[in-house]
């Protein structure tokens, strides 16, 4: 890429700035926050989130190593307007998705660039399919030989185990997927059984182990593991295993494997890292494994295997340079010159598949590319030269020969090559050799005497000559391309075919390549000015004297010289080559007249002798000076010798430090700190001519530690510590052990007691017994005299007080310390201890609690219980731990405060005063989880999947589901989202959707879709038809088709040519029958005969047309039919009819009833009221209207009237009313609800 490479504040970053100069307030690319490597199983989504700056705003890009994230289902990208977060989603993540993934940040200025790995664990039969290979970052892929793969070590297994068990807990899944083992609850059940094993092992030996660092690689390649160990023998033997094999180790830096002991800390060291080195270490005490680590290939840092070699190459060839490391290094870098380079049409650099092989290609090589490459890996190094062979300037035709090059162009071209070592034998020419162009050598022969090369001492005169076979015309002279007049200091001439050039004083700017041009012909030659550096004689003075300079300041000399020919600057300390490989180490700089030495921090190692030789074609120059650098001094050699010397003190001894930083030791200062203590107390101090010190002033029975500083007039130097050492204190008895409580009742309480042990205590004359009550500080004597028997009761007890005993050894040097008190015991008769508690349970469950619930103990096995305790145990843990302080009267208990997703296993134990009862614990670990509940509907067999509602009315349709966790509820009609008219409320497994007016727009499939945070869908579907009541149908026409019969003909309803399914039903009524009865229903088309007429009778015709939500008005015939009678007319009256009056005001068949629920339960009130015309109910809570509350809906069907509330809370309750009103009154049914608060 083009541009310049600048640093960025964040690891990882690569930022490129396109532009030469950033206007003010514009700035390149850069991230705030990088993506995150990380690992997954497959199923879940990744998330990569990106934090981009710069101005102006840089656009942002995603891309994995195949390019394609163009997949908006499987791959999203987002940004929130006017912030800098960038979001790449991945979703459903399978085995394929592993790969490496590149955010890209560009703007008008330049480009930022970062990379981020995801790796999805794999489960079942695909772990062990076959992936493509994956791009390593920051690598070319080439076609270079691939290396034979390692052989694989085989690991024993018991080597493993002995790893989990003192290996992090984060770190247990890496182990086992690295070495294979899937039952991971079986490994964490073993681990368990085996560290119980290895703790009963490892305490033959030592007292405590702790404060393990496991294995890591420092900066200057040494690896180191260290422990604290504190053991029961101090001539217990220490082995060091590797694979299971012992290897020998030294104490001191000369080994390869190499143990350094300070105090009870034992510290490992591996020098000289090589891949074999890799591996499972193991510190064994004896026969036990006490510390157990391992030293991953991928942590040393890789070697050079085979270095780089010294290239040649023709002057715009390619020069290959290749180098092979012991492991994949993806930081190496290529350096020319201690400058780093960049992959570009010039420099292209290929790592072959397995990353151990590199390689950089020169294209077109050129003089100015001669000198130095390098490839470092950060520790490791290999340089070698390129020589560019040929001629030093190509040939160009005269009229493109470039510009005159000044002195100092010409230094920068050639500045630190080795000029002498890139020259082949064959192209420089010796005086009067004639060396001729290719076009002076054409076939016609032009120059009889080509120009030679010449090399003179400054002030010299020289000449340069050539011959011509015919007269070509008057020659024109260049230098270095340029064409050269009487004004640069030079005489032409010519004499006949003979051309010369004459130089009367030569200097050394006038050395160069000189070339004649006659017609189309031309020869050239090098004018050689042998002219030595100098070195100015007042530097070559101040060198003379020692340059003095304190450790960790920068030291750099410059040392200015006058050369009019290329130099080379070669630095050498005590007769080595000086050559820095980073900022820490020496740099050496070659300038346009000076060469520089650079130090960033001095230390002791860098004083010595220093020389620089300046050579040039002309000859050299050489210069010295002495270099002392001045710090404090080291720390005394150990160890240090303490010796108790009793009633004298304590005698220290020491050996001088190894390096007294450049000044004479003046003293030495002794400080001692007591232990249990932070504080250093200066005791005194010796002289230098000494290293021993006596400590008087110690007092016996403590324990102390001892450390001594070198002093020089830099001031103290690091101390040298000594190792804790007891003063041995006066001989009294030892404390006696705990008194044992035999029995206990309210006459006395019974003890018994172990003697002492140790110094001071092989005679006793007796002990002396001290009671306290319990939770008082008080001890108070229960004998005046020592009593010679180790038992004793103690009479003079209160019934129903609690007490703790402890005794003293008597010895006739004098009573020692007491002993431990023993365990409280009440003086009352004694009380059977609880049976095991029954029926323990997990009741609930979330991230960072469990409920537990267990039943009393039978009081057959025991006394009563007066108390629980509950436990917990984590799963790599052997110790119990109570979840609360003291005891608990009930029987449920929650922990909280848990880690989420950790396992623990659980018991509870009864208590009361005889004791405790037999522990109950789960047989399972109980995860620190909700339950997870699967999203499911709750429908059954009596939900509809069609709902039909009148224009008008307000539509709720409840829709109950369970999940755990909660899921996200969309809502869509016809698949698409609701409409704003359209209302969804959604709470405590409850989804409604309320639609307060339906209208005929609303009719169509609704579908409710349950989506858990894995993406798992759950949907629900349903269709709402919202119609009308139907139109009337038009008149209806009377005809006799077959005697004794009539047929009814009539104009379809105008709803049936919209396509609305409705049908029809017929009415009749006689003269001689006075109601209508109904004919005929359900009726699809437009007619209806009518059988069974009776001649004398006339006949009505009624027609409704009908669907689910009614009936229209009646279409009556106009006219009666009538079959005239075949007889005398007579004349009937018929009785007139009048129809009954049904009216009547509403009253409440079944009135509301009071509920007392619990919080979150469903509420429903329901009630029967009957009314003439139909009444109309409506609900109120406190008085106020319900109507319109999206948090209940009403329902009414033929006169039963509900009211539900899906998720009743406190606010909820209150006095419910429902008022039934119609045009003759109203009635009024009062109810009561109380919701009950859970407890806490």
């Amino acid at each position: 890429m083009a541009g310049k490479l600048r640093k960025s504040h964040i690891p990882g970053v690569s930022i490129w700035q396109l532009v030469e100069e950033i206007p003010e307030g514009c700035s390149t690319p850069d991230f705030e926050q990088k993506p995150v490597t990380s690992a997954l199983p497959e199923g879940k989504n990744a998330v990569f989130r990106a934090v981009v700056c710069g101005e102006p705003r840089p656009e942002v890009r995603w891309q994995n190593s195949k390019g394609d994230l163009s997949d908006s289902s499987k791959y999203k990208i987002s940004s929130s307007p006017g912030s800098k977060e960038h979001v790449l989603q991945i979703n459903k993540l399978t085995g394929e998705d592993t790969d490496l993934y590149h955010c890209t940040a560009v703007n008008a200025y330049g480009e930022a660039a970062c990379s981020a790995r995801l790796t999805v664990i794999e489960v079942g039969f695909r772990k062990n399919r076959k992936r493509h290979r994956e791009p390593q970052e920051g690598r070319q892929i080439s076609l270079l030989p691939r290396a034979p793969p390692a052989p694989k070590k085989k690991m024993d297994l018991e080597q493993i185990w002995q790893l989990l068990m003192t290996a992090d807990r984060k770190d247990y899944e890496k182990i086992c997927l690295k070495y294979g083992i899937v039952d991971y609850r079986g490994m964490l059940r073993r681990l368990q059984e085996m560290k119980k094993e290895q703790e009963d092992k490892m305490a033959q030996y030592i007292n405590a182990l702790s404060s393990l660092r496991h294995i890591r690689v420092t900066k200057d390649g040494i690896a180191k593991f260290d422990l604290e160990l504190d053991l029961k023998d101090s001539q217990s033997k220490i082995y060091l295993y590797k694979d299971g094999e012992m290897i020998p180790y030294g104490f001191n830096n000369q080994t390869k494997h190499c143990l350094r002991r300070l105090g009870k800390r034992y510290e490992f060291q591996i020098q000289d890292l090589r891949p074999e080195d890799s591996g499972i270490y193991q510190v064994k005490v004896e026969d036990a494994v006490v510390f157990s680590t391992e030293l991953e290939a991928s942590a040393i840092p890789p070697r050079v295997v085979v270095p780089l070699a010294e290239t040649h190459c023709e002057e715009q060839g390619d020069a290959v340079f290749e180098c092979t490391l012991s492991s994949p290094c993806p930081s190496a870098a290529w350096h020319f010159r201690h400058r780093l380079l960049h992959p570009s049409d010039k420099y292209e650099v290929f790592v072959s598949p397995d990353g151990l092989t590199h390689r950089l290609v020169v294209r077109g090589a050129r003089f100015s590319d001669m000198g130095p490459y390098s490839l470092g890996t950060g520790l490791y190094t290999s340089s070698a030269w390129l020589v560019v062979e040929g001629e030093y300037q190509s040939r160009e035709p005269p009229g493109h020969l470039g510009s005159r090059r000044s002195g100092k162009d010409g230094r920068l071209d050639i500045c630190g090559e080795r000029r002498d070592a890139t020259r082949s034998s064959t192209s420089r020419y010796k005086p009067g050799t004639g060396s001729f162009s290719k076009d002076a050598r054409g076939p016609m022969g032009h120059f009889s005497q080509g120009l030679a090369d010449m090399e003179v001492q400054p002030g010299e005169a020289a000449t340069l000559s050539c011959t011509l076979t015919s007269d070509l015309g008057p020659g024109t002279w260049f230098k270095d391309g340029v064409k050269l007049t009487a004004q640069d200091g030079v005489i032409f001439k010519q004499d006949g075919l003979v051309h010369s050039l004459f130089i009367t004083h030569v200097q050394g700017t006038q050395a160069g390549r000189y070339t004649f041009v006659a017609g189309d012909q031309q020869s050239e030659a090098t004018l050689t000015v042998q002219d030595s550096p100098t070195i100015a004689p007042d530097v070559t003075e101040k060198l003379r004297e020692p340059l003095v300079v304190k450790a960790g300041k920068p030291v750099i000399v410059k040392i200015p010289f006058q050369s009019h020919l290329p130099i080379q600057a070669a630095w050498r300390k005590d007769g080595a080559e000086v050559v820095g490989s980073s900022d820490r180490e020496a740099q050496v700089d070659l300038g346009d007249g000076y060469t520089r030495l650079c130090l960033p921090s001095a230390s002791r190692k860098d004083c010595g002798q220093y020389s620089v030789t300046l050579r040039s074609e002309g000859g050299s120059v050489q210069a010295e000076l002495t270099l002392q650098v001045i710090d404090k001094p080291y720390p005394p050699q150990g160890p240090m010798e303490v010796q108790d010397c009793h009633r004298a003190g304590v005698c220290l001894r020491w050996q001088p430090p190894r390096d007294n930083g450049g000044r004479t030791v003046e003293c030495y200062v002794v400080e001692r700190r007591q232990a249990g203590r932070s504080t250093w107390l200066k005791v005194g101090e010796a002289p230098a001519d000494s290293t021993t010190f006596t400590d008087a002033h110690v007092e016996p029975g403590r324990k102390y530690t001892f450390r001594v500083r070198a002093v020089t007039s830099e001031g103290a130097g690091e101390a040298l510590e000594s190792e804790e050492i007891l003063v041995a204190p006066e001989a009294l008895p030892k404390a006696p052990s705990a008194p044992a409580i035999l029995s206990a009742s309210s006459q006395g309480i019974t003890l018994t007691w172990t003697a002492p042990r140790g110094p001071g205590s092989a005679h006793i004359l007796g002990y002396l017994i001290e009671r306290r009550k319990k939770g008082s500080n008080t001890w108070t004597a229960v004998n005046d005299q020592p009593v010679p028997e180790r038992r004793w009761t103690v009479a003079e007890v209160r019934q129903g007080c609690q007490y703790e005993f402890r005794v003293t050894a008597v010895a006739p040097s004098g009573p020692g310390e007491p002993g431990p008190p023993s365990d409280a015991v009440f003086a009352r008769d004694p009380m059977r201890p609880p049976g095991p508690v029954t029926n323990l349970q997990v009741t609930d469950r979330s991230n960072t609690s469990i409920t537990l619930s267990w039943a009393g103990p039978d009081t057959q096995d025991g006394d009563e219980a007066q108390g629980y305790v509950v436990e917990l145990c984590s799963p790599d843990s052997l110790q119990w731990l109570p979840c609360h302080v003291g005891t608990m009267p009930v029987t449920t208990y929650t922990a909280k405060g848990l880690r989420p997703g950790e396992g623990y296993f659980v018991r509870v134990t009864a208590v009361n005063e005889g004791g405790q009862s037999q522990p109950i614990a789960l047989d399972t670990l109980v995860q620190a989880m909700p339950v997870t509940v699967c999203p499911k509907f709750l429908v059954d067999s009596s939900t509809k999947d069609l709902l039909t509602v009148k224009v008008g009315d307000t539509v709720r349709v409840p829709v109950s589901f369970e999940a755990m966790p909660m899921p996200e509820v969309t809502w869509l009609k016809d698949g698409l989202p609701l409409p704003k008219r359209s209302v969804t409320v959604t709470k405590d497994g409850l989804t409604q959707l309320l639609i307060p007016v339906a209208g005929l727009l609303d009719s169509g499939l609704y579908t409710v879709v349950l989506r858990t945070l894995q993406g798992k869908e759950v949907a629900h579907s349903f269709r709402i038809r919202v119609a009308a009541c139907p139109q009337a149908p038009g008149p209806i026409h009377l005809q006799e088709n077959v005697p004794g019969t009539v047929t009814a003909e009539w104009e379809p309803s105008p709803d049936e040519a919209q396509d609305v399914p409705l049908h029809y039903a017929v009415f009749t009524r006689s003269s001689a029958h006075g109601p209508w009865r109904e004919a005929a229903d359900r009726i699809h088309t437009n007619h209806f005969t009518l059988l069974g007429i009776l001649p004398g009778h006339e006949y009505h015709f009624r027609v409704v047309a009908k669907n689910e939500l009614g009936a229209s008005k009646p279409s009556d015939t106009s006219q009666p039919w009538c079959i005239p009678r075949q007889r005398d007319r007579f004349t009937v009256k018929a009785p007139s009819y009048r129809e009954p009056d049904l009216s009547q005001k509403p009253r409440f068949l079944v009135g509301l009833r009071s509920h007392l629920l619990p919080q979150g339960c469903e509420c429903c009130m329901s009630c029967a009221v009957q009314g003439s015309p139909r009444p109309h109910v409506t609900w109120f809570k406190n008085d106020r209207s319900l109507e319109g509350n999206p948090a209940v809906y009403s329902t009414d069907l033929l006169g039963v009237c509900s009211l539900t509330i899906p998720s009743v809370s406190p606010k909820d309750s209150g006095e419910y009313k429902a008022v039934a009103e119609n045009t003759l009154g109203q009635a009024v049914s009062t109810a009561t609800l109380i919701v009950i608060e859970p407890s806490t």
